[in-house]
């Protein structure tokens, strides 16, 4: 069985990073409900759902995602871009030693996990305001004496993670947002994602379903057209924090 690490939601959370403070601000008992939604959906697609506790001095510390990278039986344990973050590395890398190698991250280097893609043996890494040359160095001197091929992906100012425009859908195959240019994953199948729903291309593909974020009808079709069995949660106040639901979870 798989393995899925998540992390509670701290009373902190309302303070959590955010490009613009959210208005209403983050309900943080409605976003301990939506985690709950969605863990259990993690069980009900048949992972084995490893909690860590939260902790209040890391108002963030939900979005484990960040925290690590894992492929081929490594844990790369990241140096996130937000130095307000940090912090949250330690108790992720403590519940990840037993289910992989681990390999640490210095300064100057920084990644977030949320930058980094896995298709097939490929890991596309993007260059943001988060993750730096030195932390895409860093993760491709980890994986690729492994067997991974790293391909940056310089972005935008405005996109805080490469996972905010595309995420993958297993085997070859990916959602990313229509004005992102396709050329930049070669050799990948793509189901484009409309503009107006750009925040729902951030899935979690398990097996044969497909995590999306309530509330996006025409990404969920297109999804459903493409033969996955579709599963729809609410993600609102974690989108609130910059969060969707790739973020809230670390898979091995």
């Amino acid at each position: 069985m798989k393995i899925a690490i998540a992390r509670k939601v701290p009373a902190s959370f309302a303070s959590a990073l955010c490009a613009v403070p959210p208005d209403p601000p983050i309900d943080v008992t409605r976003a301990r409900e939506q985690h709950a939604e969605y863990r259990g959906a993690l069980e009900s697609c048949g992972l084995d759902v490893r909690t860590i506790a939260a902790d209040e001095t890391t108002p963030d510390c939900c979005f484990v995602e960040d925290t690590a990278v894992v492929a081929g039986g490594v844990a790369l344990v990241t140096r996130p871009g937000a130095v307000e973050r940090r912090a949250e590395t330690g108790p992720v890398a403590k519940a990840l030693a037993d289910h992989a190698e681990l390999a640490h991250m210095e300064a100057p280097a920084t990644l977030d996990g949320g930058d980094c893609m896995r298709v097939g043996t490929t890991i596309f890494v993007g260059k943001s305001l988060r993750t730096n040359e030195a932390g895409i160095a860093r993760l491709a001197e980890v994986f690729a004496p492994r067997g991974f091929t790293i391909v940056p992906v310089a972005l935008p100012a405005n996109v805080l993670h490469l996972k905010c425009i595309c995420a993958p859908l297993g085997a070859d195959r990916i959602t990313l947002v229509e004005s992102a240019p396709r050329d930049t994953f070669p050799g990948v199948e793509v189901v484009r994602i409309p503009e107006a729903e750009s925040y729902a291309a951030n899935v979690l593909a398990i097996g044969d379903r497909v995590l999306v974020a309530q509330g996006f009808p025409r990404t969920a079709e297109l999804l459903a057209s493409a033969g996955y069995r579709v599963v729809t949660l609410d993600t609102g106040e974690f989108r609130k924090a910059d969060g969707a639901l790739t973020c809230l979870s670390v898979l091995l």
